[in-house]
């Protein structure tokens, strides 16, 4: 058994917040009814599309294991197959414009009428106040969230993320809100209302700038770079480069291949507990003890040359040699892996994180798959429903709706036809 299994979710999200919360839901075993214009459905599923006459990867890594029913929500008889879905479900997920569900006559109030358990949830660009009803698209979320100001070098202009923290992180904190609800529904036997801010979300993912901020009121940040090259601090959390944001100085350093590989770097940080055996593995043993350099307050005027000197060294190594080497002495390494390293990574393959799937329409590509690991819920990834494909299967096995109920709703205009 699925460990959402029987919870059914009412899914009238779009592009990548919404579907990012749905489909972790569905991996983890809910039913997710994807609701889509007949037609045109996500607007993703055409967007950016490489295969002709296929949806999108950008749709299929999103929507995996949903049904989707194509549904007019403004015809009066799609309002009444709309009521029946929300009175059988237990959670609707909406990422519309602020209002547009009011718009269409599904106040909260008319949906707790209709189903007085219905947890409804929400994804915002802003929360209330004077920007909620602002239009946000992930960049605007990383910019409004303290992402953008703080991410890049010092001496440079502010510079968003790839990952897709707005957007994508989000989703994640409102699926957490909605199993949370889902709990508590279990204690009270009531829905209620779930609603994450991209904003919100942003600034969650940001909370250790938001501790530099309060910092700065006792002083420079003596961790960051700039503190060594006698950069003075402002008023504001500063761009730290690739500066560590736990307090260890860490850099991005140069390893064998750099001048023809992009991708030929390491993370390297010098620890204070291990920084012995980072001056033996470097082959400055007097560091060890040498005035200047013994101690971490010693170091932080001499950031630029260790590192320098660390960067000799990872320069004669791949960088996958440096994990061989500083790993058996607990010194913190990573390498920089491209997405073609990562796609081609059998490990992340047999762990499930990366997946193949086939589909009918496009044959098989590679998706990301469940990141979250339950021992007794295991994840299968099934692709992602073509347009409409289950109206008819929604519509008898889940509503309850007869054949003539069937002719009647599709006479109307009001579902698409099943593929």
């Amino acid at each position: 058994m699925k460990a959402l299994e029987g919870i059914k979710i009412l899914d009238f999200t779009h592009v990548q917040s919404g579907p990012t919360c749905t489909q972790l839901l569905a991996w983890f075993g809910a039913d997710v009814i994807k609701v889509e214009r007949p037609g045109v459905g996500d607007a993703t599923r055409k967007q950016l599309v490489d295969v002709p006459g296929a949806d999108s990867l950008y749709f299929t890594m999103l929507n995996h294991n949903k049904r989707s029913i194509e549904l007019n929500s403004k015809n009066e008889t799609g309002k009444e197959v709309l009521e029946r879905l929300i009175k059988t479900c237990d959670v609707l997920v909406e990422n519309f414009a602020p209002g547009a569900l009011d718009r269409m006559g599904f106040t909260w109030e008319r949906i707790q009428e209709l189903n007085p358990r219905m947890i409804m949830a929400s994804i915002k660009g802003f929360g209330p106040g004077k920007y909620e009803d602002c239009k946000v698209y992930e960049n605007v979320a990383q910019c409004a969230g303290g992402s953008a100001s703080t991410t890049g070098f010092v001496d440079g202009i502010p510079v968003v993320t790839g990952a897709q923290i707005g957007d994508s992180g989000t989703g994640l904190h409102l699926a957490l809100g909605i199993t949370t609800a889902l709990l508590q529904r279990e204690k009270t036997g009531r829905g209620q209302k779930v609603m994450a801010a991209m904003q919100d979300g942003v600034l969650n993912l940001c909370r250790v700038k938001l501790r530099d901020q309060q910092r700065l009121d006792a002083g420079p940040l003596t961790e960051y770079s700039q503190f060594g090259e006698g950069i003075p601090f402002g008023e504001a959390t500063p761009r730290a480069g690739n500066d560590s944001g736990g307090g260890q100085p860490g850099r991005i350093l140069k390893c064998k291949g750099w001048e023809t590989d992009p991708n030929a770097y390491t993370y390297f940080i010098t620890q204070a507990a291990i920084w012995e055996k980072i001056c033996d593995v470097i082959g400055e043993p007097d560091w060890k003890t040498k005035e200047g350099y013994a101690t971490p307050p010693e170091r932080l005027d001499k950031l630029n040359e260790i590192f320098e000197r660390v960067e000799k060294w990872t320069m004669t190594k791949t960088k996958f040699e440096v994990m061989d080497v500083c790993n058996p002495f607990d010194i913190p390494v990573g390498p920089i892996l491209s997405m073609k390293e990562i796609a081609e990574d059998q490990g992340l393959r047999d762990t499930g994180t990366i997946v193949e799937v086939d589909h009918p329409e496009r044959g098989a590509y590679l998706s990301v798959g469940c990141p979250i690991k339950l021992s007794d819920s295991p994840v299968e990834v099934v692709r992602s429903p073509l347009l409409g494909e289950h109206t008819d299967e929604i519509l008898t096995s889940v509503l309850g709706y007869d054949d003539s109920d069937l002719e009647r709703i599709k006479a109307s205009g009001a579902v698409g036809e099943a593929k």
